[in-house]
Formats: C-alpha cells, structure tokens, sequence
C-alpha cells in the first residue's frame, strides 16, 4: 500500500511536464530496459572475467548505470528536461534489500559472497572459510534508505519530492563502493575493481544532477 500511494504521489509530482512521458511511455520503457540488460550483464560479465572466471554475469549496478545512460541519452534526444526517475526510488531500493537476501542464501554460487574474515557475524557459505555476509550489508543499508524515502515521500520532503531519483543513486553507489572492498573481485586501478569505477561514476553523476539543481519535472 505504501509503495502504491509514493508511485501515485511521484506521479502527480511530475503531473506538469511540458512533454508528457505517457505520450512516449512505450519507448521510454524499451530504452531503459535495454539499457539495463546491456548494463547488467555486461558489467557483471566482465567482473566475472576480470576476476579470473568465465561465463555471463549480471550486476544491479550494472543495470542501475545502463538504465541511466541510456534515459539520460534518451532525454537528451527527446527534450525531456529534469529527472523522470522518481517513481522507481521505493521500488528499485525494496528490490535490492530484498534481493540481496536471496543472494545470501545462495551462497558462492552467484558470487556475491564477501572477502574471509574474524569478526564473529562471519558466514560460512559452504567452504569452510568465515566470510563478510556483504549481501546483508547491502540488504540493510537499502533497507533502511527504502523506509526513509517511503517516509520522504508521504511526507513532502523538499528533498525526495525534488531530486528522490538522485539522492537513490547517490546512496546506492556509495553504500556499494565501500562494501566492494569487502568482496574477493579482480581489481583494475589498485585497490579499485570495475564496479568501484562505476559507482565512482554514478557518483559524480548524482552529485552533478543535485548540484545543477535539477528538480525533478513532470512525466
């Protein structure tokens, strides 16, 4: 029901876009969707290699940073001025605090287990060997921001009400870079591995939005 009445609010949020969304609703949502499938298994294929393995991955980051581009591109060619990203802030934080449980009790399989470690909330996934549960730190970290929009919402809060979309990627590529120094991925600039670079990006991206202070317009 929450999640039902922050969408119908975000909604009417963006009620007064010169160029209404639902008018190109349908290519808006192709553009997104290819570029979170290209983001997604890309990034995470090439963790994947990058790290010694082989065969496809996928990554949520991944997906988050080629939906972006992809809207921003489509944006960019279509008019559209400020964000369009606010109905999906409850719904892609939910997905991922709820999903990286189910990466936990997969174990090593999908390889999002942590690096070994003494502390004694350790997790042995099946080796023997006590490990980071990164997937819960992700999923709390998510958790949390989930509630705090939902109240930010049905709230008002100048802030989610106006760049909600931004301040998601701010804190999702935040809360991500510092737990990727937690997981055993093969790094390409010293310490950093591929998906510190892009959280890095993402990064700068949210914080560039926020600073132009570009509210969010309407769909």
């Amino acid at each position: 029901m929450a999640l039902s009445l922050t969408v119908l609010m975000a909604r009417r949020r963006l009620s007064n876009n010169v160029k209404k969304l639902d008018e190109i609703g349908l290519a808006y949502a192709a553009t997104a969707l290819t570029g979170a499938v290209i983001g997604g298994f890309g990034l995470g294929t090439a963790n994947i290699w990058l790290s010694g393995g082989t065969g496809l991955g996928r990554s949520i980051l991944g997906a988050l940073a080629g939906a972006t581009l992809a809207i921003e591109a489509f944006k960019a060619r279509t008019g559209i001025k400020g964000s369009t990203g606010l109905p999906f802030v409850v719904g892609f934080s939910a997905s991922v605090a709820i999903g990286r449980i189910g990466c936990f009790l997969t174990g090593l399989d999908d390889f999002t287990h942590g690096t070994p470690t003494t502390l004694p909330w350790g997790n042995d996934f099946g080796d023997g060997i006590p490990r980071h549960p990164v997937q819960l730190y992700e999923s709390l970290t998510m958790g949390v921001f989930c509630v705090t929009a939902i109240i930010g919402f049905e709230r008002r809060w100048p802030a989610f009400m106006g760049q909600g979309f931004y301040i998601l990627v701010l804190v999702y590529a935040a809360q991500r870079f510092l737990w990727e120094f937690l997981k055993p991925y093969g790094t390409i600039a010293g310490p950093l591995n591929i998906f510190h670079l892009t959280c890095l990006g993402l990064i700068v991206y949210a914080l560039v939005m926020m600073t132009k202070g570009r509210s969010v317009v309407s769909t």
